[in-house]
């Protein structure tokens, strides 16, 4: 893994869903304030240690699926399998009670389908400023 491409990968990742987040537990999961900053806290380096692996993730699913798939549903689907476990886990140790998971589940699950284009070209973005080719490419080639 190279330096460049996990700073560039966890950077998106980071200040792209920090907010979102916070916002999503609290006004649609019901969480406090207390355990939003709580679910973020153990969030920030969960995000850390898996920004490169979904990069890698979204960079394979979306060689694999397109075509026939538009950019689009790849992006969704790819951000929806990887990102969705992750958050109900975080906000499951933060003190969500079970109709704050199947909310805040539910509704993030719709939304990383919603958000996987927006993110997918905010990486891409984030990617070429470092210098980095944009997604989609084959993990194991000589650019990825």
């Amino acid at each position: 893994m190279k330096l460049k491409e996990f700073v560039a990968d966890t950077l998106a990742l980071v200040s792209f869903f920090t907010a979102f987040g916070a916002l999503n537990e609290h006004y649609v999961g019901g969480m406090s304030w207390p355990e939003v900053l709580h679910a973020r806290l153990i969030g920030a380096p969960l995000m850390v240690l898996t920004a490169r692996p979904y990069g890698v993730w979204r960079d394979h699913f979306l060689n694999w699926t397109s075509p026939p798939l538009p950019s689009v549903v790849s992006d969704g689907i790819a951000l929806l399998s990887f990102q969705v476990p992750i958050y109900l886990g975080i906000i499951w140790v933060s003190g969500a009670d079970t109709a704050a998971l199947v909310k805040a589940g539910a509704f993030f699950s719709v939304m990383m389908f919603v958000l996987g284009k927006p993110y997918g070209l905010w990486l891409d973005f984030i990617r070429k400023i470092f210098g980095l080719s944009k997604g989609g490419m084959k993990p194991m080639s000589p650019q990825g």
